[in-house]
């Protein structure tokens, strides 16, 4: 079948290898033709007996390239670069995944999506760091004080993030507390500076600002 995408995924029954393949393909392509994706089942599946020597059943599903649809797009002109950027990001890294775009008055999230992209994100997220920061580097470089600050994300990591943010700003407003002196905590993008600010601002003895110029500016943490 050429020019089809093809996904080889397996299950313990083929009903249940088909879903599975259905489901790789809806990560790679949202918004495919479902009725248009065709199943070669390779192996029926073996149980055994009492569990012993079971094979998995095997199938390999087909996607015609017609049956992809590409979503229609209405980007703004930073919006448009952050998207090209990430792609080429994607391609340069071996990554098949898709980039969606959630743009309000002041912000861009950047979200990765696809069966390896995690591979993006990196040891303790320092990859997807690293991309967060050129993007945002470059909206500095072309649009100055009008960019939007941009957030990219991948395999929910922003929301683990946050929580992690939240944690290391308790910790670090009750050392703040008990040392009384301030504390700088290494530099953040201004979304990130803002789950910070929000967390620690009903904390009694401790108060919040930011300092620094972008895209190095950090939050320090000061008693009350």
């Amino acid at each position: 079948m050429t020019g089809d995408v093809t996904v080889e995924a397996t299950g313990e029954t083929v009903g249940e290898a088909k879903w599975t393949a259905l489901r790789d393909l809806e990560l790679r392509h949202p918004g495919l033709d479902k009725s248009a994706v065709r199943f070669e089942v390779v192996a029926e599946g073996e149980r055994g007996l009492l569990g012993v020597g079971y094979e998995p059943a095997r199938v390999v599903a087909h996607l015609p390239e017609a049956a992809i649809r590409t979503p229609v797009v209405d980007d703004s002109d930073q919006a448009g670069e952050a998207r090209a950027l990430m792609s080429r990001v994607l391609a340069a890294l071996g990554i098949e995944g898709r980039v969606d775009i959630l743009e309000s008055a002041d912000a861009l999230t950047v979200t990765c999506s696809g069966p390896d992209v995690a591979i993006l994100i990196g040891r303790h997220g320092q990859t997807i760091d690293a991309v967060q920061y050129l993007l945002n580097a470059i909206a500095h470089r072309l649009h100055g004080e009008e960019r939007k600050e941009v957030t990219v994300d991948a395999a929910g990591y922003r929301e683990r993030r946050r929580s992690t943010l939240e944690s290391l700003a308790v910790r670090t407003a009750q050392q703040v507390r008990a040392s009384g002196e301030r504390v700088e905590l290494d530099p953040m993008t201004a979304v990130e500076r803002k789950v910070v600010h929000l967390k620690l601002k009903e904390f009694d003895g401790v108060e919040t600002e930011s300092e620094g110029t972008e895209p190095n500016r950090y939050v320090v943490v000061l008693p009350a």
